[in-house]
């Protein structure tokens, strides 16, 4: 029964413990029935701590453990007793089932529950005296008091245990007090000091409400100061007696706020630490208080103020309302506080509404004055707007109404599909509050209101609320005139200027002036269309927009429209006149009179608007009526968008940079483009009289060959909008590279050059990263003269953080234990003169000094000479010759020392006068070597008697050679000294006792000797690892950069780290490691190739031998973790993330640790040891605490929560994460499920969470929010949660596939400091910050997305912040000034679909609201991006899709109206524009290829040539379009960057490599798909957010995978391009022969096959026969397989086909889709009248017939296709028609080939014609499918599609199959694919194959 009892128990342990604990995963501390606590008994009751201390205490006495589970089952069934909860029953069941087996284990008899009692307090008293409690308390009291000597690093270990400790015996102190009341005196009062010793309430950074000995944070004056401010409320209103506070503190400010509005208790304990950090930090950068009582300075409150309240101000000044002071100068200081805190308060429980930062001014506004009223009162009560029937709750009465508004809008969106113009965004709700209607909403809210007024689906009343607010983003492509109409005028009226001049031949004369003038009727045309649009795309937000905006846009339209009128009327007149009789018209002259006044005027009120000396001007006259008149008419007043402009210095760089971007682009304009073309089109338009057409021609007789024209200018307009973004990137790649150069970028490229220039590191270090008081004016010190004291004093100061750099390579295996020994810096002892550089740099050099001095045949100078030319060796000799005087004085007695003294004094004597060669015999100094060697070789071992011995005869050894073999001078000069130890030597006692070294400083001096005379090879090349190599060269080189100064950690700016987080990858399991994909291959074994020198280095690190089994790792825990971790600081994980932004806290902890005040300089009379000791900086409470203060890390895990309650693997390894780092916070929404009346409530809080001293989550904050959070997007939403745990000053955006690196830690208070560095007009706002791309060294696709990347981060952000000034948010890892943003809306917008890219709004936003964005490359963090094709094609048409939206968002309309011209053009071609003119490149080849195309088939093209006879401008015209298909300009950026960073010689190198790793089609691909997710997102809207995956791609991509992902987005457009240059080849006019074919058309045949063939060749094993053969089965069974219900698109083509048509969804789109439809029927009525058959006859006959034709190929099709279901009972009937029309068709199709003239190219030509007209039969009914249905055509229409599918992948596929049935191309594929892999050792051959047959084929 025992046993059976036993199984039982463990039985329902597992039970309740099921998916927790997984195996090779170390076991999380709350095991056990803790885990298993259901999430609604968990808030009320302490139920999972309780039984996590059972769990802890069951070994040791299981008694005490049941008492506690029985109290925790009495606790369980108090709080649910009808089990309503979820998971309550089964818990409690289990629970009771775990307490039955505990009694029925006891030794029989009853249970006393006295006497539990009393076994539960005498348990109380053993369990203290056993983990020794007392004494621990004593060693704390020594440690605070510094008289503590023991070892700090097992004092760790045992708080962290005791902390354990005192969490059980707290648990166990609450069961006693819960079971009895009487309990002995002495026993309370020790429980009562154990309670006090724990900290019972969980604190996030600073222990306000509890206890913390180990931090020392509170005891900071700045903190005390702070908590003193807030504390002393003045002459504040008191609280009721009754109000409860904890004891550890005072009544503040918050806890009035708190009872008045009935915030939420966490979210007042969140904002009491976040505004206590805010004034601290403000404060310690005035000073430090000194005081006993320390007392926050006002210009500490004044700052933090007016940074957080400076947008409530603002909007207090827009709207003309005064702010709740009188007077802001005369505000008292406690006063300022209590606002202050209000507004956080607001700000930290407003939820979604956070993302309206007006609307929160708007409340803010409100309950201050509310507040106001009641303290007047001097009786404090809750507030009216806030009370509910048990007091006051903000939450209920203030925050739901806004967010079930909110949400009752975004469910109107339904995900994205309905359009943006149907339901309010977070911007229409916000920018309601911009108008003074917005007190229309009343205080409290007035819910009646229309702003309130929810929407129901599918019946949108605008009549009964409040509509679209200023703007609507309606979708189409008109937006881009819209927002740049500007540029678009500008573009068209120098294109009609130069093409007036070209046609003048550039002559100016009277005439050319007169036709130049016809530009005024152009721009003002285009101004009356811009009103238009501005009528237009402001329909539906009449209602709700001022009424003066109204009025302006209508006052707009009519004065364009009357003065365009007028004008042109005038100019048309003067032209008729000019061209009669009268020469000198009235008309002409009023024309040009009106034309010069309007010209003036605007020139006038431009430079007075744009210029930004005249526009601060302007501002200034703002009282006057006219200017304010004029600036309103030119430009509409937002709240957002004012004062845009630059300094003048600004002003004038960018301006110069696009004029010279003009003077390229016009002159290549009208030199190629347009002068060209002039000829050509005369002579078509008026010199080719009769132009002969092969086809029925309806539209060009008559017109001057229209169409023909237009064909020929078709192209030269489509680049001539091109070319204009291909000049601004060639301009901008160069004046990066110079700006780079400026910059120092690149002057390390090298680890020689590291080598090299290392001497002057320390100084360059000490002046950039150390914050000390040496002078920062000049940073070309270290290339100067520096004095020997100097730079071993800048050593001193560096080598600890270079050591600490060093340290962590070797953590992360990216170095041996070998280099790492080399790489350190020695402590630079006093005694040695010289600094002791690293092993690294003097390696073999005192070998090579020897060789110099043995064959020197020359003077002691010269030698000298020779040796200096080598610093190194210099340094070498010199720190040799020190070191062994020192060894040797330090270990020798008396006579020893005499002997020492007497040879080095004499070598000092010789080296005086010069005969140093003479003296000694120096060819002998090999053995001098090997004897100093031998002796060292035994001093850096511990001693014992054999190696005393050895020491003995070693020195011994080495006196013999050096009296006899070295020394060459009359040793009678010292007669006495030789004769003494000579007699020593023969009597045996010289040197027989030797000092031994104990000293640990001395030993590391010996070591470093044995090793400077011991290594003999070169270690140039080490590190040998190449990421070792580019981060410590990247380190250096940013050593010499010039970057702001830094301060003190105590004094630096505080800041976040923020990571957003899924569900992606945490850690790696063993189970993903150890999983085969289909060819065998692991993650592991992948990861063992990759990286093969960084495994070696791994199993080094944690003991294990090179050639050790993987099941051997298994069976270590501890190796296990390890592996685990090694493999996922590898991959795209959240672990690498966790652990690279942590860096950021030791470095700090570093940095406060050598700056603690007893070590400020040498001259204090510390030793360098002192200095330069960093033992143990990682556990002094002081710098933990000081960089604790300075810096938070908040993960963002969305769904932890449900991942927690699933028992989620992801859930355990955050919780692993939050356990190795005891920093890291996570927050996350958690969803508590409520049962009430029968239904289930969700409650929704979201949660602070960090892991305590027993490993499990430790709840510090719940704050409950009005319902579920996700309105919008999911990251940004995702991340406004969890913002208001953050702190600091500055936050720092990281995604959760990025790394940092501990050097780079060491510089971010230089970047927090760029904050407060003169960046321009405005304060930086946002720092951007460069990305090291880690992931381009896996392939080469990886490689070509790592090298566009890191050039569009670098060189591409360089320039956009400098000198564009245009620099947006483009995702992270960007540094946010925290307060700036947060009272502004967030860090990013989160508007469904509209705001799909969500970051890069976040500059949007920034900008307009008068924000400085800047760029910084002295600090870089890494950055992992997408290694597969098909992840990269999901990224970019992310990006592109989100580029898309942003065209019709109001961020960018706005900033394309208030920018100036030119600023306005750096903006537009970064953002929407590139993505516009990748549109217009691809447009290009179209336009080109159909024009040809038209004049082929319409046979004007030959009648033109034939005409004209070899018109060399005609073909010229022809060809332009070929240079910028090639795309080789828009490479120059990523040349540059190359030049710049790695050398001229390796950019080339490296460039000749990507082309022939293919990355011309890569690109190219890309190219397309760019295009094709811009153009449908503005046509259709279907953006999405795309989940690309982060894994490693080395698996097979099937066939049919790829043809789904890209049959509509390339392979459609490119087969239209193939029949394009087929018609072209077949018709086309070419008299040139081949060559001249393959010229103008070899762009258009590359571009086609990329887009065809790259997913193949760019796919792993493309071209394996045996795949290719199961992708072929593969994809015929998708392709057959009809699907039905349920069935997915990658299962079924039927599923896929339907799922590719949910776009076209409106009547706009159909119709769209209809014309664009109707390109592909131009072929069939060209190609049939090119038919022999149809001879010369062009009448609609013959095209009728055709149509005959293709209607009989319908219907043979539809037989033969008739569906089999509806057939089945008549199979021989059907299948006996089918042979017979079959038979009929042949035979009619060979009567008529005999009969008549058709050929067989006919028959060819046919399929030609017919293919694309059905193609567009095909478009035309899916665009009008519910006609179609409604026709019962559609299963006739599948069918089609299904055969049009089937033919474009045969297409495709045969081609793959001919190179996969040859062996090489395969090899030659992997070798494309994997190329730098191989480079690095990889033999990915063995990866592909797995070592495995395939034993499936």
């Amino acid at each position: 029964m025992d046993r059976a009892a036993k199984n039982w128990e463990r039985l329902v342990r597992a039970t309740l413990q099921r998916g927790q604990l997984r195996s090779h995963v170390p076991k999380r501390a709350a095991s056990g029935l803790a885990g298993t606590v259901p999430a609604s008994l968990q808030h009320t009751a302490n139920i999972d701590a309780i039984l996590k201390a059972a769990d802890e205490i069951q070994d040791e006495d299981p008694n005490v453990a049941r008492i506690l589970c029985e109290h925790a089952y009495s606790l369980a069934q108090n709080l649910d007793p009808v089990s309503e909860g979820r998971g309550v029953l089964q818990f409690k069941t289990g629970l009771m089932s775990v307490i039955k087996q505990k009694r029925a284990k006891r030794d029989g008899g009853t249970i006393d529950r006295n006497q539990d009692i009393v076994r539960l307090q005498e348990f109380y008293k053993s369990y203290r005296e056993k983990n020794r409690v007392d004494e621990f308390q004593e060693e704390e009291k020594k440690l605070q008091s510094g008289a503590f000597s023991g070892d700090l690093r097992e004092l760790e270990r045992r708080t962290v245990k005791m902390k354990r400790v005192h969490a059980t015996l707290k648990v166990l102190g609450e069961v006693v007090e819960a079971l009895t009341n009487l309990i002995p005196e002495e026993l309370k009062r020790v429980m009562e000091a154990d309670a006090a010793m724990t900290e019972e309430v969980a604190y996030n950074i600073i222990p306000l409400d509890a206890p913390a000995p180990t931090n020392a944070i509170i005891t900071f004056p700045e903190v005390r100061a702070a908590v003193s401010a807030l504390s002393n409320s003045g002459d504040l209103a008191k609280l009721p007696n009754g109000y409860q506070v904890p004891k550890m503190r005072e009544l503040d400010i918050l806890d009035l706020l708190c009872y008045v509005f009935g915030f939420q208790k966490d979210n007042v304990s969140n904002q009491r630490e976040h505004i206590t950090l805010l004034l601290s930090n403000a404060q310690v950068r005035l000073g430090i208080p000194d005081e006993a009582e320390p007392k926050i300075d006002g210009a500490a409150i004044d700052d933090v103020f007016q940074k957080s309240l400076e947008n409530y101000i603002k909007w207090c000044e827009y709207l003309g309302i005064h702010p709740v002071w009188n007077n802001l100068e005369s505000l008292q200081k406690e006063k300022k506080l209590l606002l202050l805190s209000l507004y956080y308060l607001i700000w930290g429980e407003a939820a979604n509404v956070r993302f309206l930062p007006e609307c929160i001014c708007y409340i803010f506004h409100q309950m201050a004055r509310e507040l106001e009223e009641i303290l007047r009162q001097q009786r404090v009560q809750p507030a009216k707007s806030c009370i509910v029937a048990d007091g006051a709750s903000f939450l209920e009465q203030v925050i739901l109404p806004l967010y079930e508004t909110i949400a009752a809008e975004a469910a109107i969106c339904d995900n994205g599909k309905a359009s943006h113009s149907s339901w309010r965004n977070y911007d229409d709700f916000n920018e309601f509050f911009w108008s003074l209607r917005c007190f229309d909403l009343g205080w409290p809210w007035r819910k009646e209101a229309a702003f309130f007024s929810k929407p129901k689906k599918n019946v949108l009343r605008r009549n009964q609320r409040t509509g679209k607010t200023c703007f609507v983003e309606h979708r189409t492509f008109f937006h881009l005139y819209h927002s740049f109409h500007r540029l678009w005028i500008f573009l068209v009226m120098v294109f009609q200027g130069l093409t007036i001049i070209a046609f003048n031949k550039g002559k100016f004369n009277l005439h050319t002036i007169k036709d130049l003038l016809s530009l005024g009727p152009t721009f003002l045309v285009m101004k009356f269309i811009e009103s238009i649009l501005d009528i237009l795309m402001m329909y539906g937000a009449y209602a709700t927009t001022r009424s003066l905006a109204v009025s302006r846009i209508f006052l707009r339209f009519v004065w364009f429209g009357v003065f365009s009128g007028i004008l042109t009327y005038l100019y048309v007149k003067g032209l008729q006149d000019e061209s009669g009789s009268n020469s000198n018209s009235f008309f002409f002259r009023a024309y040009i009179f009106v034309l010069g006044v309007y010209a003036a005027a605007l020139i006038f009120v431009s430079l007075l608007m744009r210029i930004p000396a005249c526009r601060m001007l302007t501002n200034k006259c703002d009282q006057w009526s006219v200017v304010r008149f004029m600036k309103w008419m030119r430009q509409e007043h937002y709240y957002i968008g004012r004062g845009l402009y630059e300094r003048t210095s600004d002003f004038l760089k960018y301006t110069l940079f696009w004029l010279v971007v003009f003077s390229c682009k016009f002159s290549f304009a009208y030199f190629l483009l347009i002068k060209p073309l002039v000829e050509p089109t005369k002579i078509i338009m008026f010199d080719i009289p009769d132009v002969q057409y092969t086809w029925h021609d309806f539209v060009s007789k008559n017109n001057h060959n229209a169409l023909t024209i237009a064909s020929l200018w078709a192209p030269v307009l489509a680049i001539y909008i091109l070319d204009l973004h291909v000049w601004y990137t060639v301009l901008s790649a160069i004046v990066g590279g110079l700006i780079g150069a400026k910059d120092r970028l690149g002057e390390i490229r090298s680890i020689e050059t590291v080598h090299k220039r290392f001497k002057h590191f320390p100084a360059e270090f000490v002046k950039s990263l150390q914050a000390t008081s040496i002078n920062r004016g000049g940073r070309d010190t270290a290339s100067g003269q520096v004095s020997a004291e100097t730079m071993k004093s800048y050593a001193v100061k560096f080598s600890p953080f270079w050591n600490e750099i060093i340290r962590n390579l070797r953590e992360e295996d990216f170095i041996t234990n070998r280099e790492m020994e080399l790489l350190f810096i020695s402590g630079n002892t006093e005694n040695i003169p010289v600094v002791q550089w690293p092993l690294f740099l003097l390696a073999s050099k005192v070998f090579l000094a020897i060789d110099l001095a043995a064959e020197c045949k020359d003077s002691q100078g010269e030698l000298w000479d020779r040796i200096s030319k080598d610093d190194y060796m210099k340094y070498a000799v010199q720190e040799c010759y020190y070191s062994v005087e020192t060894t040797l004085k330090a270990i020798l007695d008396d006579e020893g020392k005499l002997w020492v003294e007497r040879i080095f004094g004499d070598i000092l004597a010789s080296l005086s006068k010069g005969t140093i060669l003479d003296d000694f015999q120096l060819n002998k100094l090999l053995l001098v070597i090997s004897r100093i060697s031998a002796l060292t070789g035994l001093l850096i071992h511990d001693e014992t008697p054999d190696s005393a011995k050895g020491a003995v005869k070693a020195v011994q050894d080495l006196y013999d050679v050096v009296t006899h073999d070295i020394l060459s001078y009359n040793i009678r000069e010292h007669y006495d000294t030789w004769r003494i130890l000579g007699q020593a030597r023969l009597e045996g006692h010289l040197f027989s006792k030797l000092e031994w070294p104990k000293d640990v400083e001395h030993r590391e001096n010996i070591k470093r000797l044995h090793s400077l005379l011991t290594i003999k090879d070169s270690a140039a090349s080490i590190p040998k690892n190449l990421e070792a190599r580019r981060r410590l060269e990247f380190f250096t080189n940013s050593l010499f950069m010039k970057m702001a100064p830094a301060r003190p950690v105590r004094e630096m700016l505080s800041f976040s780290v923020f990571t957003p987080y899924y569900s992606e990858t945490v850690m790696y399991s063993m189970n993903d490691l150890q999983k085969e994909n289909e060819d065998g291959i692991t993650i592991l074994f992948y990861l063992q190739k990759i990286f093969p020198d960084e495994w070696k280095n791994f199993l080094e690190r944690i003991g294990r031998k090179p050639d050790v089994l993987e099941s051997d790792l298994q069976t270590n825990e501890s190796d296990l973790l390890e592996l685990r971790l090694w493999a996922s600081y590898r991959g795209q994980t959240l672990a690498r993330t966790v652990r690279g932004m942590m860096y950021y806290r030791k470095a700090l902890m570093l940095q406060s640790y050598i700056e603690r005040p007893e070590h400020h300089d040498l001259e204090d009379g510390l030793s360098r040891s002192d200095i330069t000791s960093t033992h143990g900086f990682e556990l002094s409470r002081e710098a933990r605490a000081q960089a604790d203060l300075k810096f938070t890390y908040v993960v963002t895990c969305q769904i932890y929560g449900k991942q927690k309650q699933e028992r989620k693997p992801e859930a355990a390894d955050i919780a692993l994460l939050m356990q190795r780092n005891e920093a890291l916070r996570v927050a996350f929404i958690d969803v508590v499920e409520t049962l009430k009346d029968g239904k289930i409530y969700k409650e929704f809080y979201s949660k602070l969470v960090k892991a305590d001293v027993q490993g499990k989550d430790m709840e510090i904050y719940s704050v409950k929010l009005p319902g579920d959070p996700k309105l919008g997007e999911g990251k940004p939403e995702n991340q406004n949660h969890a913002i208001i745990f953050t702190r600091g000053n500055a936050i720092q955006t990281i995604d959760m596939n990025q790394d940092n690196y501990f050097e780079e830690a060491l510089k971010v208070r230089n970047l927090l400091e760029e904050f407060t560095v003169d960046h321009g007009l405005r304060p930086a706002t946002i720092l951007g910050v460069r990305e090291h791309v880690f992931t381009g060294s896996v392939s080469s696709l990886a490689s070509f997305m790592s090298n566009q990347e890191s050039s569009f981060v670098t060189l591409g952000q360089r320039v956009l912040a400098n000198p564009l000034k245009v620099r947006m948010h483009y995702g992270h890892p960007d540094v946010f000034d925290r307060v700036f943003h947060i009272t502004r809306g967030g860090i990013s917008k989160a508007s469904r679909i509209i705001n799909i890219s969500e970051d890069i709004y976040a500059g949007f936003n920034s900008t307009l609201r008068q924000g400085n964005i800047t760029h910084h490359e002295y600090i870089q963090v890494g950055k992992g991006r997408d290694v597969g094709l098909n992840q990269i094609a999901m990224f970019e048409g992310k990006v592109a899709s989100g580029n898309g939206e942003q065209v019709l968002s109001r961020d960018v309309f706005r900033l394309g109206q208030i920018f100036d011209f030119f600023k306005m053009l750096s903006f537009y071609f970064t953002t929407v524009g590139f993505y516009f003119c990748t549109m217009i490149t691809v447009l290009t080849v179209y336009v080109f290829l159909y024009g040809r195309a038209y004049l082929a088939l319409s046979g004007v093209g030959g009648s033109i040539v034939n005409q004209t006879k070899n018109n060399l401008a005609l073909e010229a015209a022809l060809n332009t379009q070929f240079l910028f298909q090639i795309g080789i300009f828009t490479a120059i950026p990523m040349i540059m960057g190359f030049i710049l960073e790695q050398g001229f010689l390796k950019a080339i190198v490296n460039f000749v490599t990507m082309q022939l790793q293919l990355c011309s089609i890569f690109f190219t691909f890309s190219l397309g798909t760019r295009t094709h997710y811009f153009g449908r997102t503005i046509l259709h809207g279907g953006a999405k957010y795309r989940a690309t995956g982060r894994g490693f791609v080395v698996q097979h991509i099937k066939f049919a995978e790829n043809y789904r992902l890209y049959s509509r987005s390339h392979f459609v457009k490119a087969l239209e391009v193939v029949v394009l240059l087929v018609v072209n080849l077949a018709y086309g006019f070419d008299e040139k022969g081949a060559f001249a074919y393959i010229l103008l058309n070899f762009s258009s045949w590359f571009l086609a096959i990329s887009w065809l063939f790259a997913p193949y060749i760019f796919n792993p094993s493309g071209f394996e026969w045996q795949k290719t053969v199961k992708d072929f089965d593969d994809w015929t069974n998708w392709l057959l397989y009809r699907g039905g219900i349920g069935v997915k698109g990658e299962e079924s083509w039927e599923a896929w086909w339907e799922e590719e048509q949910v776009h076209i969804r409106s009547l706009r789109g159909r119709i769209f889709e209809t014309v664009l439809s109707l390109r592909f029927f131009i072929f069939q009525y060209g190609v049939v009248y090119k038919l022999h058959v149809t001879g010369k006859d062009t009448s609609l006959t013959v095209y009728g017939l055709s149509w005959i034709v293709l209607v009989g190929l319908m219907i043979l099709f539809k037989v033969f296709t008739f569906s089999q279901k509806v057939s089945v009972n008549f199979q021989l009937v059907l299948r006996f028609i089918q042979g017979i029309t079959f038979l009929s068709f042949l035979t009619g199709l060979v009567i008529v080939v005999l009969l008549t003239s058709l050929s067989l190219p006919d028959l060819f030509a046919c399929i030609l014609a017919f293919v694309p007209t059905g193609w567009g039969i095909l478009c035309l009914a899916v665009a009008w499918r519910p006609i179609i249905k409604r026709l019962g055509l559609w299963k006739s229409i599948r069918s089609l599609a299904r055969l049009y599918d089937a033919g474009m992948g045969m297409m495709i596929f045969v081609p793959i199959a001919v190179c996969s049935w040859l062996p090489f191309v395969s090899t030659f594929q992997t070798r494309l694919l994997f190329n730098q892999a191989f480079s690095r050792g990889l033999e990915i051959s063995l990866i592909l194959a797995g070592n495995k047959p395939n034993s499936q084929l």
